[in-house]
């Protein structure tokens, strides 16, 4: 059995929009990840077996690891279809706003998103919401959003209307915001809700192999070039990898190549906190992914030194300045939190 974490007055209120509305849009974060695509999806299978009108729009483009995940097809692009994502969301009766907690995670959806007449709700496990959907579920002890996602239907009664395509995408949600439930995984409900997604009949193995052993092999070279250049701070048990622009040209790089790189320095022995930065291609920044295990707290380090945030565990952010002063910025955080990331357990 699950525990009942969302309100009842939330799962009524948005049943009662659902019996009325007949057009749906469900959008999620910039660089959509697997928890995005896979809440977003998971959502989109229910809502179709419901007879709705539903469509999925992201800013822009999702990893190719991704896109196996039955529906993927139909998500549109923002940046490549903005008018007519403009007209979807201009037209619908209910906006899904899935695994983000602030309207400027959307980047250029945000103000078509909020000029929508459209009732909104927000469905997400990151801290600190912003209050611009009438409906907030927002959860941060929740692994993942597409855990919320299925809460959510099963609270409305609706667990046998799960297809088993709706239940790989929650699946694959749940399975990449956890890393493969290796962190943010020790809720016991988590497995609960992955034996009931079994009797849909997913091959959770096959979908591991999908999202985790389906990379080109100019990605592993890079992982490699990536790991040669690795800074280890032994005096702080933290690590530091990063990425420029150049390198990733010449390694051939595509969205999602560097997916879990932030993760390997953590099996070292000792390091507890692990950074990696790199350069984006799209616009003049850089991409912060910050991982920890313990109690260190890198959603900390995310909002005091690159204006972002997230778990306890698993946090991002971005810097604007050149990759030698991202450096400088982290090296600046391991000299404040060195105590915390010495002390013994």
């Amino acid at each position: 059995m699950l525990s009942k974490i969302i309100k009842q007055a939330d799962v009524d209120h948005f049943g009662k929009w659902l019996e009325r509305a007949e057009k749906i849009v469900i959008v999620s974060h910039v660089s959509p990840d697997g928890d995005a695509i896979g809440s977003s999806l998971g959502l989109w299978h229910f809502l179709n077996a419901q007879g709705k009108t539903a469509n999925v729009i992201v800013p822009n483009a999702f990893p190719d690891f991704l896109k196996w995940m039955p529906g993927s097809k139909d998500i549109l692009l923002y940046d490549k279809y903005k008018d007519f994502a403009d007209r979807l969301l201009a037209e619908a009766d209910v906006v899904c706003c899935l695994d983000f907690n602030a309207i400027r995670r959307i980047d250029a959806m945000a103000g078509a998103v909020q000029d929508s007449p459209a009732r909104k709700i927000l469905v997400d496990h990151h801290l600190e919401p912003e209050q611009f959907a009438q409906i907030i579920i927002s959860h941060p002890e929740i692994s993942s959003t597409s855990e919320l996602v299925f809460r959510l239907i099963c609270r409305m009664g609706c667990f046998n209307e799960i297809s088993k395509e709706g239940a790989e995408c929650i699946y694959t949600g749940m399975m990449t915001d956890t890393g493969g439930f290796t962190y943010n995984s020790n809720n016991r409900e988590i497995y609960f809700i992955i034996s009931e997604l079994l009797t849909k009949g997913i091959d959770k193995d096959a979908i591991y192999r999908k999202v985790f052993n389906t990379y080109s092999e100019s990605r592993l070279r890079l992982m490699g070039h990536v790991l040669t250049q690795m800074r280890v701070y032994a005096d702080c048990n933290a690590a530091l990898i990063s990425l420029t622009k150049k390198e990733q040209r010449r390694f051939d790089y595509i969205r999602g190549d560097s997916e879990g790189f932030v993760n390997i320095p953590l099996s070292i022995k000792n390091v507890v906190f692990s950074c990696f930065l790199r350069e984006d291609t799209e616009k003049p920044m850089i991409k912060i992914s910050l991982r920890s295990v313990g109690n260190f707290p890198c959603n900390r380090v995310a909002a005091e030194f690159f204006n972002g945030g997230g778990h306890l565990n698993a946090s991002g952010g971005e810097f604007y300045g050149t990759m030698d002063e991202a450096r400088e910025a982290f090296e600046a955080a391991l000299a404040e939190y060195k105590p915390l990331l010495t002390a013994k357990p």
